[in-house]
């Protein structure tokens, strides 16, 4: 957290058990323009017969982060110190991570025995509130590859079948003097026709699903042109690979095997 104004909480100051710090939203939701030194006051008490007005001093300001999922707004935040027994929090290096972990545990062990020691990760926990995303873009990713896959075989097969179709054509014109890039070149044109076509088709359907997708998140990448250009010249690039196998290998046939025949 970085601070936005004010100071963090500190043993030099006594007081700082009845302060907070803030955030940038809250501070926008109290309407607060110079948050320092102002108080806000809450209702506190263990029952309905005990209910008192507690006020807290703002100390500090931290800047707006996340500390929910991104589906949502930031929200405000109020920080106050409290005896919360509940938790502890370290910050720990991670060369050792098991040997820092027995560590802890024996320290545990030695001030609260009997009680069972658990542990969590705040990278695993952050890490949580987007799992449903890594799952499905997970399995998305799986069916791009069959789906790519797929389509890479059938097109293989049909330049084999249209180079096939053609034999004598390319036979001909090798006789009257074609280059095999000319060849290679003339059997690539309605292949990049069709991928031309199936990218204007598929640039508009892809763009709308995403953009769908995203509505559900606060805070959200933008859909850029390049990255669908980047996907369009990337798969004319794996395609013309796949059919320039069979280009080749029809251009560079001699010419007689083809037309002995006629």
């Amino acid at each position: 957290m970085e601070m936005a104004s004010g100071r963090n909480f500190s043993k030099d100051f006594p007081s700082d058990s009845s302060a907070i710090i803030i955030n940038e939203a809250a501070a926008r939701q109290f309407g607060f323009n110079e948050p320092i030194s102002e108080t806000v006051s809450t209702f506190d008490g263990n029952s309905a017969d005990d209910v008192h007005v507690v006020s807290y001093k703002i100390v500090g300001v931290v800047k707006d982060f996340h500390h929910e999922s991104l589906r949502t707004n930031i929200n405000p935040l109020v920080m106050y110190l409290s005896p919360n027994r509940g938790y502890i929090s370290f910050k720990i290096q991670s060369e050792d991570l098991q040997g820092t972990i027995d560590d802890l545990r024996s320290k545990w062990d030695e001030f609260a025995p009997g009680q069972p020691f658990a542990y969590s990760f705040m990278d695993q926990r952050f890490t949580a509130l987007y799992e449903n995303e890594q799952k499905i873009g997970n399995i998305f990713g799986v069916f791009a590859f069959l789906a790519i896959f797929i389509a890479l075989l059938g097109l293989f097969g049909l330049a084999a079948f249209t180079a096939e179709q053609r034999n004598k054509e390319i036979g001909v014109r090798k006789v009257l003097g074609a280059t095999i890039a000319g060849i290679m070149g003339l059997l690539s044109k309605e292949f990049i026709k069709l991928m031309i076509i199936a990218f204007v088709l598929a640039v508009p359907i892809a763009y709308y699903a995403m953009d769908w997708w995203l509505q559900d998140f606060a805070f959200r990448t933008e859909l850029k042109i390049t990255t669908f250009l980047s996907a369009g010249v990337l798969s004319f690039v794996v395609a013309w690979l796949t059919m320039s196998f069979q280009s080749l290998k029809a251009a560079r046939t001699n010419p007689v095997n083809a037309l002995r025949n006629e």
